[in-house]
């Protein structure tokens, strides 16, 4: 076990707010592309599986930076991670705003993908040990609110600075990555005032990936959490990779502020839910979970067919809200199903599942648009969603430890 030095109350404090800061500036850069998905496809030609592309370049670097160096804080330090994803993070800012063609965009996605695989578990863990530190005996509480609100709250800012960006200012390709760049680079000198919350181990241990792996008595409850994963974040792809377009497309609107906020309204809800939900593995939880995302699924889908703007956007919400509990749900049963020593593989393995759900899924949305109207090919996939969302709810709610 590591050991923690002792801090300073007051620079923990600060530093409490800087790394929240940082975390949430990450996460928005991962998503700020979203509602300019349209321009780039009416300055470069891309078509919809292009953008699915590009879009599924960012899931596979988080898939590759959670498990190559996202455990690596323990030995490391938080801080030299946090730095390391920040200066990442800015990377892919300035490759977003110098080389908007196709090979740019996969290279800078594929760098933000990195940055979030990097700070989503240092993040978490840095604010967890500098709250400790900094209102000792107040329990992980505020933490645990903040973190998410930094995590799914940050992935839900990204489009909508974005989308504003694009409407209001010139240059809307390249002067929404400039503000992240720039914050970015605020946030990484910032860094200089958070202390170090654990104390680098002498001698290092040896390099190793992090492991992901399912406990045998823990794989009824696992498969039941796996699908739920898999669905929330196939959701989020959807609205993340083509809501946009969606919104141009069949509801007619030209407006990159409402595009930004279909994709908003599905993140910030989640985010909004976690954050209040104290127990969301708990029956009535998992019950309002289970029935969101089938409801929201349905209202999206109509508003396709009988174009509607608010009606998609409420629909949006409350699939938000459900798959905002049905992933934090499968989180919780994972992790405390699982024995301490093998709770990080349990939990490495639910995540695999869930950014395979952000990357398949979409990819095959993306193909099937070129071949069937977007309302047609929404409805297969709400479907199929909402079909996985009911066959994994019941078991995830009956599987608590």
């Amino acid at each position: 076990m590591l050991e923690r030095p002792v801090l300073d109350l007051r620079r923990s404090a600060a530093g409490f707010w800087i790394v929240a800061a940082a975390f949430t500036a990450v996460m928005s850069l991962g998503t700020a592309p979203s509602p300019l998905y349209p321009l780039y496809q009416q300055a470069y030609g891309f078509s919809s599986v292009t953008v699915t592309i590009v879009f599924a370049a960012y899931a596979v670097g988080v898939l590759g930076s959670l498990f190559m160096v996202g455990h690596l804080s323990d030995q490391l330090g938080r801080r030299r991670l946090l730095l390391a994803a920040l200066v990442t993070a800015a990377a892919s800012a300035a490759v977003f705003t110098v080389w908007p063609e196709l090979p740019g965009l996969i290279l800078a996605r594929l760098l933000s993908g990195v940055a979030v695989g990097m700070i989503t578990s240092t993040g978490v863990a840095a604010l967890a040990e500098l709250d400790a530190a900094a209102r000792p005996g107040r329990g992980g509480r505020r933490a645990a609110v903040v973190g998410t609100a930094a995590n799914l709250g940050g992935l839900g800012l990204g489009p909508l600075v974005a989308g504003v960006l694009a409407d209001l200012a010139p240059w809307p390709l390249h002067l929404p990555y400039v503000v992240h760049l720039v914050a970015l680079l605020v946030a990484a000198a910032l860094l200089a005032l958070v202390p170090e919350t654990v104390r680098r181990p002498d001698p290092r241990p040896p390099y190793r990936p992090q492991r992901a792996a399912v406990p045998p008595g823990l794989r009824r409850q696992f498969a039941a959490a796996a699908v739920a994963a898999f669905v929330a974040f196939a959701l989020f792809g959807l609205f993340a990779a083509l809501g946009s377009a969606f919104v141009g497309a069949t509801l007619g609107s030209t407006s990159h502020t409402l595009g930004g906020l279909s994709t908003t309204a599905t993140f910030g809800t989640a985010a909004i839910v976690q954050a209040l939900v104290r127990d969301p593995s708990g029956r009535w939880a998992g019950l309002l979970g289970t029935a969101a995302v089938p409801v929201g699924l349905a209202v999206v889908v109509a508003a396709a067919w009988w174009p509607s703007l608010p009606l998609f956007l409420a629909g949006e919400v409350a699939v938000g809200a459900g798959v905002g509990l049905m992933f934090s749900g499968a989180v919780r049963v994972v992790a405390t199903g699982a024995a301490p020593e093998k709770r990080a593989e349990a939990v490495a393995g639910l995540f695999l599942t869930a950014y395979l759900g952000l990357t398949l899924p979409v990819l095959g949305l993306g193909v099937a648009t070129q071949y069937a109207s977007p309302p047609v090919v929404l409805t297969v996939y709400a479907g199929l969603a909402a079909l996985l969302a009911v066959a994994a709810g019941r078991p995830v709610r009956h599987a608590r430890p």
